[in-house]
């Protein structure tokens, strides 16, 4: 039996982007509040994207730990489209830089996503060591 044959590969397309989505969020998240020159808003937008691509990958699973990672990534998508959405009202509705309290802002949302895709990763490990072979 080769090593294909072995591996759920739609366990390994939601464990990468599951991890993926924490990845870049930390990326995003990691640096001084307030320096908007330490955040950069294409990681913003990525982990939007991959965040949303994750949840979608968790539609469908109806045990009790597929509900929670769905949860949490439903948490994660909210918070990151929040933050996306306060840096898009700074920049072009209100016109002004993104900086200072909105910076703040927008990585602490961050920050919120980046703790339920900790959850979510936690959870994800939990499982994979848990499960028996059968």
């Amino acid at each position: 039996m080769g090593i294909v044959e072995r591996v759920n590969l739609e366990k390994v397309v939601f464990g990468f982007f599951v991890l993926l989505a924490a990845t870049l969020n930390f990326g995003f998240f990691l640096g001084d509040m307030a320096d908007p020159s330490l955040h950069n808003i294409a990681e913003l937008y990525a982990a939007v994207v991959v965040n949303v691509i994750a949840t979608v990958l968790k539609f469908g699973d109806r045990t009790q730990v597929g509900a929670v990672h769905l949860a949490t990534s439903l948490v994660a998508d909210i918070q990151l489209i929040a933050a996306a959405g306060v840096w898009i009202w700074t920049n072009q509705v209100a016109g002004t830089d993104v900086a200072g309290p909105a910076m703040a802002s927008i990585v602490s949302l961050s920050g919120g996503a980046l703790l339920a895709n900790l959850v979510s990763v936690v959870l994800l490990v939990v499982e994979t060591v848990s499960f028996r072979r059968r």
